[in-house]
């Protein structure tokens, strides 16, 4: 990768697209990625990949298992999501190809309920059901590319804007379906979402040259409001509801901030250290456990939660620069 000392592009690893307008074999768009992948300092222009480079060499692979729970590290955008059984075993036992970004599901935190999202392009907003069924597909237009999302109680389909026309907004899709709702926020960036207990949206990037900045859309409001965190955060991580408390994490340091929230204020309750990650990209909190799309290692990891400390698994598979992670049953 070729850095650049300049405020052109996005802080520590975040893959920018350079013309929205770029396409590639099959209509998909270049899409970017949100990773701190092991970098320290300055600002990096990455090769430019596109999307479904692999699915000439790399096919579809059906998961057959009589395991319960699936879990997916979903890879380079444009590239595959490899499916895991986890806690059955350790090895990956099938391969979403085509699959790229992140990930949400229809719970706040836990195991999702049959169904998936997948954040793979501008027009490959894709829901699956478990273990590997496409079922529908979103899109945005008009040279707006996505990085996260989330789902609330009603199953509306929170999507971040990272670059482009509405770069910092957060796309709304009422029932996951039809054409979104943009909402305007502050953030020049927006990186990862997600949705508390009561309905409120939280969400993280970064602002008018600052590195790290959480910001919130109140339950059944178009307001956008700015949290102040009374620690700092170095690089944006995931936004999660764990169950008592907000949580933030720090790709940078490794750890998971869990926050409780009062007006416009996050106080610090308890720091969950990831040791043994490189650079969790994203992070899912589900029971008892957090998983660790590790971009900085090409690989997956599974920690106890709260707990954190050293992984209790590391998952063996196929990896390239994985990006987001996410966990369902049956």
């Amino acid at each position: 990768m070729t850095k650049m000392a300049t405020s052109k592009f996005v802080r520590l690893g975040v893959m920018v697209v350079l013309a929205a307008s770029t396409g590639c074999a099959g209509g998909s768009t270049i899409a970017p990625a949100v990773s701190v992948a092991a970098s320290n300092a300055g600002y990096i222009l990455p090769n430019l990949r596109f999307a479904h480079r692999y699915q000439s060499i790399l096919p579809n692979v059906t998961a057959n298992t009589k395991s319960k729970y699936f879990d997916y590290i979903i890879n380079d955008y444009g590239s595959y999501a490899s499916i895991f059984d986890y806690p059955t075993g350790r090895k990956q036992i099938g391969t979403i190809k085509g699959a790229g970004g992140q990930g949400c599901t229809n719970v706040l935190y836990g195991y999702g309920k049959g169904i998936f999202w997948n954040i793979a392009g501008a027009d490959e907003i894709t829901e699956y059901q478990v273990p590997q069924k496409s079922l529908k597909t979103l899109a945005i237009t008009g040279g707006s590319l996505p990085s996260s999302c989330a789902m609330n109680a009603d199953g509306d389909l929170a999507v971040g804007i990272l670059f482009g026309t509405e770069k910092g907004a957060i796309a709304l899709f009422k029932k996951a379906s039809g054409t979104p709702a943009f909402i305007k926020t502050p953030l020049d960036t927006e990186f990862f979402d997600g949705y508390d207990n009561k309905g409120n949206l939280f969400f993280d990037g970064t602002a008018q040259s600052v590195p790290f900045q959480l910001d919130e859309i109140p339950a059944g409001t178009t307001t956008v409001r700015t949290i102040t965190t009374s620690n700092t955060v170095s690089f944006p991580g995931s936004v999660q509801w764990d169950g008592t408390y907000l949580t933030v994490e720090d790709q940078k340091a490794n750890a998971i901030y869990r926050y409780s929230i009062g007006g416009t204020k996050a106080t610090l309750k308890n720091t969950v250290r990831l040791n043994g990650s490189s650079d969790c990209a994203q992070t899912w909190i589900a029971a008892g456990v957090v998983y660790c799309a590790d971009a900085g290692a090409d690989g997956g990891e599974v920690f106890k939660y709260p707990q954190g400390g050293k992984p209790v698994a590391v998952l063996q598979g196929n990896f390239d620069e994985p990006l987001g992670t996410v966990a369902v049953e049956k």
